[in-house]
């Protein structure tokens, strides 16, 4: 699977915390190796679209949605 940013992804990472975007980075590098890594809890959130979470840390998380091959990361913030 191919991993993909959106801009306003790219836009709210920025707004983060310095270590939230490092942790954020790690993150995204694990998924391309291995998206089932246990770390990352991997799961889908909705119900009738495909769209995915990812755990960036205990605090925050991202949004994507599967397109084909693709995952595109639309979203990333707190976690509540």
């Amino acid at each position: 699977m191919n991993s993909k940013t959106t801009s306003n992804f790219q836009d709210m990472l920025e707004t983060l915390p310095l270590q939230i975007q490092q942790s954020a980075r790690e993150a995204y590098k694990f998924f391309n190796l291995n998206p089932n890594h246990p770390s990352l809890q991997f799961k889908k959130v909705h119900n009738t679209r495909p769209i995915y979470s990812v755990r960036i840390n205990v605090d925050y998380r991202a949004l994507g949605e599967i397109d084909g091959n693709d995952i595109i990361w639309f979203w990333i913030g707190p976690h509540r």
